[in-house]
């Protein structure tokens, strides 16, 4: 379960990251609107090509994040809901150890 956690933090981070990135080549692009070179005007515009493709493919991205922590969510309600003993067990157990771990400090 830790290491889904790890993983979905990793892939936010990723998301928001790729946001920024996009955010700032577009206010590139705007500031080089004004250039009316050949070259430029050409890369300014596989760059809003690319730019574009890369917001739908985040949002894909952030779609299936949510998409997987639903379902972890729901397998987890449903594991304690038919192991309640077990669950009230482990999370004494780790609250238990983390407690000592905290307490030693």
């Amino acid at each position: 379960m830790t290491e889904y956690t790890d993983t979905t933090a990793s892939k936010e981070r990723l998301a928001a990251d790729l946001r920024q990135l996009i955010t700032d080549a577009e206010a590139l692009v705007a500031e080089t609107a004004h250039n009316s070179e050949s070259r430029i005007i050409a890369l300014r515009e596989r760059v809003t090509e690319n730019l574009k493709a890369a917001r739908y493919k985040l949002a894909d991205v952030e779609d299936a994040i949510k998409v997987k922590t639903r379902e972890v969510a729901r397998a987890t309600d449903d594991y304690v809901h038919e192991h309640p003993w077990k669950a009230i067990g482990t999370a004494a157990g780790v609250g238990l150890i983390v407690g000592l771990l905290i307490g030693r400090r």
